[in-house]
């Protein structure tokens, strides 16, 4: 026991082992597997699976802001007419159904009963393929995030088409579809891409679900199993590089306003 406490640092007080696992993280000694034979390191174990998750969620935003966008347009150009109104309805949908449930609908429909989409990922299976395989775990996770995005943006957008701008763009005579891509959208963007951001944490935990469902060996379902095992050091790395990357993700969002408006550089 005595051995145990030294070679973990179990003998020192709180806050030296925190500096200590801090340091070693930024070194990428994350400590070892508890509930593995032989106690490999961390590192090994999140090296082959945290690229299947970033490609997931990678997927999953990649749909979610693809489908938001022109549905927001959509959506925005006949507001309060049949077609806005159904497509309320769907987001309302979207947002209120468990991922789980949405998880286990869709790959009944698409994979057991249609065959389009595999049923499971396999990890030895080629490149190609297995990108194949995460399509539908994306659309999982992309349809309750687009819905998110398609009424914030369709909100903004119809507040922009009532600014004095777009009433002059109209006045001379522009068509609708060059005001709605060229005058409406790039103004109605700032808080869609707040909200992509600061997304990201909840895909990650849709990201569990997904994975358990379909059997994807990411750092989601690692995380339920590491959990499960009491396996604290996996826990601890998880967390932390889920806390890294949303913070990255924030500043990378503050670099892409400047870029968007150049008025936030003044």
């Amino acid at each position: 026991i005595e051995k145990a406490k030294n070679d973990y640092n179990l003998d020192k007080p709180l806050p030296i082992r925190y500096g200590l696992w801090v340091s070693g993280f930024v070194r990428g000694d994350m400590g070892v597997q508890f509930s593995t034979d032989g106690q490999p390191p961390v590192t090994e174990l999140l090296k082959e699976r945290i690229p299947r998750t970033v490609t997931l969620l990678i997927l999953g935003q990649l749909i979610a802001v693809l489908v938001s966008i022109p549905w927001a347009l959509i959506s925005a150009s006949r507001a309060d007419k049949f077609v806005d109104r159904l497509s309320t309805a769907t987001t309302f949908m979207l947002v209120a159904l468990p991922g789980f449930a949405l998880a286990i609908i869709l790959k009944y429909v698409f994979a057991i009963r249609l065959g389009w989409f595999p049923l499971t990922y396999r990890a030895l299976d080629p490149l190609q393929t297995r990108l194949f395989q995460m399509l539908l775990p994306g659309f999982v996770i992309g349809l309750p995030a687009a819905a998110i995005y398609q009424r914030l943006l369709r909100t903004d957008l119809i507040t922009t088409l009532q600014e004095d701008f777009i009433l002059m763009a109209r006045s001379k005579g522009v068509s609708k579809s060059r005001i709605l891509f060229k005058h409406a959208l790039r103004p109605s963007m700032f808080s869609f891409i707040t909200v992509v951001g600061l997304t990201t944490g909840a895909l990650i935990g849709g990201s569990i679900v997904v994975e358990t469902v379909f059997r994807i060996p990411g750092i989601g379902s690692t995380l339920v199993e590491a959990v499960l095992r009491h396996d604290f050091p996996v826990v601890l790395a998880i967390v932390m590089i889920v806390a890294t990357a949303f913070v990255l993700i924030n500043l990378l969002i503050d670099v892409v306003y400047t870029i968007i408006d150049p008025r936030v550089r003044r």
